[in-house]
């Protein structure tokens, strides 16, 4: 599994946020999909597997989880988020609510 620093997401990016329902309204990343993590063997279709698939949460851990699952279930390219949206936060990077 890939893994990349908040500052190396790409504008545009396809990035996934799979924290849960209610971490996702107090805020999340700009642009961001949310599927939670519970959610992705259901709802995987809705993802672009042509291009890669930046994941992120809350640190980190659970976006893990889910490239780790993309990757064997799927075989996509997928890339975990290094520290999460508290990372994003932290570095000033868009948010919304």
């Amino acid at each position: 599994m890939k893994e990349v620093a908040v500052n190396a997401v790409p504008e545009g990016a396809q990035l996934v946020d799979v924290r849960e329902d209610f971490e996702y309204a107090e805020d999340h990343a700009a642009g961001t999909v949310h599927i939670p993590m519970q959610e992705i063997p259901a709802r995987a279709d809705e993802l672009d597997g042509t291009k890669e698939i930046y994941v992120i949460c809350k640190g980190g851990g659970r976006s893990a989880q889910v490239c780790q699952y993309l990757e064997q279930s799927r075989g996509w390219d997928v890339i975990n988020v290094e520290g999460g949206t508290d990372a994003w936060r932290a570095a000033g990077l868009p948010m919304e609510r």
